[in-house]
């Protein structure tokens, strides 16, 4: 008769933060049945472990260097096809609204800031891994209200979308979604210096004063 494996029920994870006392902080705070399978620090890097150890859950932080500079949010894009079981859990010491919309938009399951305890990370690690969507408490309220449209918005999108052309409209779409300049002009088979162009124009045409602004823009107005 053979021994079950102890592991057998554990819950696989990878963390991912540029700062390495972070990360061996939250290893060590993590409750039993929670099994570590690696750590990186760069969005290359967590791309490239996400993909070779398929964990149930990623811990990621919003922000990271490398890559195309998109952080977080890039790793998700970049290897959620390639792990299609695996779902992310962002972590941040940030509650600012770009940044939950951000990662949200690029398929986090939740996101919780770094004043949680262990506990708390080891328990919205395992809710997501159940298919649930895990956010604190206070940003809670601001998802319900960033991802709802009043009565009257469709229309009133409508009519602001007509001041832009198709290309801006792409443009628009993808930055207020958090693409980097060149992950645009990849996309969009044009130069980063383009992609300034039309979106100072966006900005101009839609009175708006940052990407930040777009962001809020297009998700008020359901269009991303």
């Amino acid at each position: 008769m053979s021994t079950p494996d102890p592991t057998a029920a554990d819950l696989t994870v990878v963390i991912v933060d540029d700062h390495s006392i972070f990360r061996s902080g939250l290893r060590a705070d993590l409750a039993d049945g929670i099994r570590v399978l690696g750590e990186a620090a760069t969005v290359d890097d967590a791309v490239a472990l996400v993909v070779a150890t398929q964990p149930q859950v990623v811990l990621l932080d919003v922000h990271l260097p490398g890559g195309a500079g998109g952080g977080g949010a890039e790793v998700i894009r970049r290897s959620a096809a390639q792990a299609p079981n695996t779902r992310f859990l962002a972590l941040s010491v940030s509650d600012a609204a770009d940044d939950v919309v951000t990662v949200i938009r690029s398929g986090a399951r939740g996101y919780i800031t770094k004043s949680a305890s262990g506990a708390d990370v080891s328990d919205a690690a395992r809710r997501v891994a159940d298919g649930d969507a895990v956010f604190s408490p206070r940003l809670a309220g601001f998802v319900l209200d960033a991802f709802g449209a009043v009565s009257g918005e469709t229309a009133e999108a409508s009519d602001e979308l007509d001041r832009l052309s198709a290309r801006e409209q792409e443009v628009m779409r993808l930055i207020a979604r958090g693409y980097a300049y060149k992950e645009v002009a990849a996309a969009l088979f044009i130069s980063v210096k383009t992609v300034e162009t039309h979106v100072s124009s966006v900005l101009r045409k839609l009175q708006l004063s940052s990407r930040h602004e777009l962001t809020a823009w297009a998700l008020e107005r359901k269009l991303l």
